[in-house]
């Protein structure tokens, strides 16, 4: 059977800095929660036979995701940090250790399909699997510890890390357990297949796919879903 296509999105933070008493990814967006943006996305996706959302436990919002969505889309409790969630997602996941997993963010609600389908191409194609991601263009600068310019950092071949990142399920379970086992909390999906030796594929993505952390990045999500005449319909 050919590898198929799944993705797991960690859901369970309850990080309230945006919407005061409501976590991020359940902030409304143009009609919508940030994470229904999320999973239409996704659920859209070329080839993608359906996935995880790892929940805080006790989550009380997820029943208000319309049942449509809610019907393809199987979840499990997250944990503490990103990768504990990532990791219960992978175990919950009914797949193969040569299927494909897409591992994104629940307040990345921008994601073009364009997008998502070059690095599942490219991935698709390559034997370690990738992310997408931007090269950094601003100046960098290292600080020291009294606030001032350390060290100006050259930036070329320098990358910001997006999601989703795209890795065989077998590779990605055994990497980010013995990630955690060590004792460590790896960031991304990437850093764990890093550590584990594989050198992931980087695929260019768009400014556009940016991460919901304050206020100001819904208004900027806002005007990018409108351009795409995505709403409440």
């Amino acid at each position: 059977m050919s590898p198929r296509t799944w993705f797991v999105v960690p859901a369970a933070g309850a990080s309230r800095r945006v919407g005061g008493s409501i976590p991020k990814q359940y902030l409304e967006l143009c009609g919508r929660t940030v994470l229904e943006h999320t999973l239409r996305t996704l659920l859209d996706g070329p080839g993608i036979s359906g996935g995880i959302v790892a929940l805080g436990e006790g989550d009380p919002f997820w029943t208000a995701i319309p049942a449509a969505l809610r019907a393809r889309v199987r979840t499990t409790t997250g944990g503490r940090e990103r990768c504990h969630s990532v990791l219960a997602g992978l175990q919950a996941l009914d797949a193969n250790d040569d299927d494909w997993v897409l591992v994104h963010d629940a307040a990345r609600p921008c994601l073009d399909a364009a997008d998502l389908s070059r690095l599942m191409d490219a991935c698709r194609a390559d034997p370690v699997g990738g992310l997408l991601a931007l090269p950094v263009a601003d100046t960098l600068k290292r600080a020291g510890e009294d606030g001032r310019v350390a060290a100006t950092v050259p930036r070329e071949r320098l990358w910001r890390a997006q999601t989703p990142q795209m890795f065989r399920h077998g590779l990605l379970l055994r990497a980010l357990t013995a990630s955690i086992e060590a004792g460590e909390t790896p960031s991304d999906e990437a850093a764990a297949i890093e550590r584990a030796g594989s050198r992931p594929l980087l695929v260019e993505g768009s400014p556009f796919n940016i991460k919901i952390t304050q206020a100001a990045d819904l208004e900027f999500a806002a005007a990018v879903l409108a351009s795409r005449g995505e709403g409440s319909a």
